[in-house]
């Protein structure tokens, strides 16, 4: 049986989620970005102790199929460009489809109406964070980041970053506080 909780982003979360779950006397038997592979079925009571204690943390179980894709959608996005896992060579739409064996406009239009905002521009959000957090660190070139990020060009980052952020990258690292957002938040 799997789990599937709303807003588990970081691996700080991973860590906070197996912690409720063993107060919960859940057993699981792995922990990953938004879902939880259980053991053996959990008694209504233990589910209502879990929802209970996750909600007083910022996290939410999800019931509902679509709620559920929509976060696996988010997480794909989100390992993808914050933990440079595979996949970065393909389109993401083909990446979608083959992680999630459906069809990318099913996906694209149920995001969409969910989110209020196109799988697109969630990905584009997610990268300009990523690349902020590259720049806060200070260790990189512009266009050793763009390098990373898989940007055409440093010319393109700095184009979807002014738009995004409505300052230039350069601009951006100058900043004494430079603001991020977390992820579940992008």
């Amino acid at each position: 049986m799997q789990l599937y909780i709303k807003n588990m982003v970081c691996d700080r979360c991973i860590l906070v989620i197996k912690e409720q779950l063993d107060k919960a006397g859940i057993a699981y038997s792995k922990v990953n970005l938004g879902e939880v592979a259980l053991d053996n079925e959990p008694t209504p009571v233990q589910l209502d102790s879990l929802n209970v204690a996750l909600t007083a943390i910022g996290f939410e179980l999800l019931d509902d199929k679509k709620e559920k894709l929509v976060e696996k959608v988010k997480n794909i996005i989100i390992s993808l460009v914050h933990r440079n896992e595979e996949g970065n060579n393909k389109k993401l739409s083909a990446l979608l489809e083959e992680k999630l064996q459906l069809d990318y406009h099913y996906l694209s239009n149920l995001f969409s109406s969910t989110e209020g905002i196109t799988i697109e521009k969630y990905a584009i959000r997610q990268r300009v964070e990523r690349v902020k957090e590259l720049l806060t660190y200070n260790e990189l070139s512009l266009s050793e980041i763009a390098d990373q990020m898989e940007y055409s060009s440093v010319q393109h980052l700095s184009q979807q970053f002014k738009k995004e952020t409505g300052m230039t990258p350069s601009q951006f690292r100058e900043l004494k506080d430079k603001a991020r957002k977390p992820l579940d938040k992008v």
